[in-house]
């Protein structure tokens, strides 16, 4: 199996004085989804999940419904019947149709340069997506606390520093699971394709916390998943802002400390007491 890290030579700078040692970098590994038999899928991502990562990317393009829509999983086989660790075969339930000429044209294209723009808008329009359910609001306080609560459990950035990672919390702020992988869509589908075969999605009364930036294609994958909160440390963009309020999506960025910015549904978030009336900057939460 193909680990998530790996070892390499380095020379180390440090105040003029150079050290030659061993450091491990994390591994950055092609994966090929295949369906039943066609491939549909290439994409770039940490060795690890793969066989949440290919349910997760299933799921989140629209491909299947549901866990059950798959019949098995398993990693492909070449010469002598060695396991191919970067291909993985996916074959799904008698009478599940889909269309595979629409999935070269679209998941090719998705999968190589990401999407965007009004086209892809349009998509998730015409695929159905609701506005996620429940009636899940949460205390700011609880908030400001899951950067913490992620932060143990990334293991392999603090090996490497190289990794985004993807997390799902309850109402509560339990950490139910943490996913990392170079691509931040990687490490989401992840975290999604673990919901979908354990037959747990939507997921209306969780929270999904992101490393990194909240871009268009975590808000799209989260209302497939009918997640209601999405948290980011860094910032969101435009389109994945207008895509949150389109639909009734909570995004909050700059999620670091005791602040955050609610770009898109704020009804979410308890109120207190009425705050001590002050002028904001866009420099007090981007430092």
């Amino acid at each position: 199996m193909n680990h998530p890290l790996q070892t390499t030579p380095i020379v180390e700078w440090n105040a003029g004085a150079e050290c030659r040692r061993l450091d491990e970098v994390v591994a950055e590994e092609p994966l090929e989804i295949r369906l039943n038999g066609t491939p549909v899928s290439v994409t770039m991502r940490t060795p690890g999940d793969d066989f949440e990562l290919a349910a997760g990317f299933l799921f989140t393009e629209g491909i299947i419904d549901a866990g059950s829509d798959i019949e098995h999983l398993a990693h492909a086989r070449g010469q002598k019947h060695a396991r191919r660790c970067n291909t993985v075969d996916v074959n799904l339930r008698v009478g599940k149709i889909v269309d595979l000429e629409r999935l070269r044209r679209h998941v090719f294209a998705a999968s190589s340069c990401g999407i965007c723009g009004k086209a892809s808008i349009e998509t998730i329009r015409v695929r159905g997506i609701r506005p996620p359910t429940g009636e899940l609001r949460l205390d700011p306080e609880l908030l400001t606390s899951l950067p913490t609560a992620l932060r143990p459990a990334q293991a392999l950035f603090d090996r490497t520093g190289g990794l985004h990672a993807a997390a799902l919390f309850d109402r509560k702020g339990m950490l139910l699971a943490v996913r990392e992988d170079v691509g931040r869509h990687n490490a989401v589908d992840k975290i999604v394709g673990q919901a979908v075969l354990a037959g747990n999605v939507p997921l209306s009364e969780h929270i999904l916390f992101v490393s990194g930036r909240g871009g268009f294609e975590i808000v799209q994958k989260a209302l497939v998943a009918g997640v209601p909160v999405v948290g980011s440390v860094s910032a969101p963009s435009s389109l994945a802002v207008r895509l949150a309020r389109k639909y009734g999506l909570t995004l909050i960025g700059f999620l670091r400390g005791h602040r955050f910015v609610v770009y898109a549904g704020e009804a979410r978030i308890m109120r207190g007491a009425a705050p001590e009336d002050r002028s904001c900057k866009l420099a007090h939460y981007r430092s």
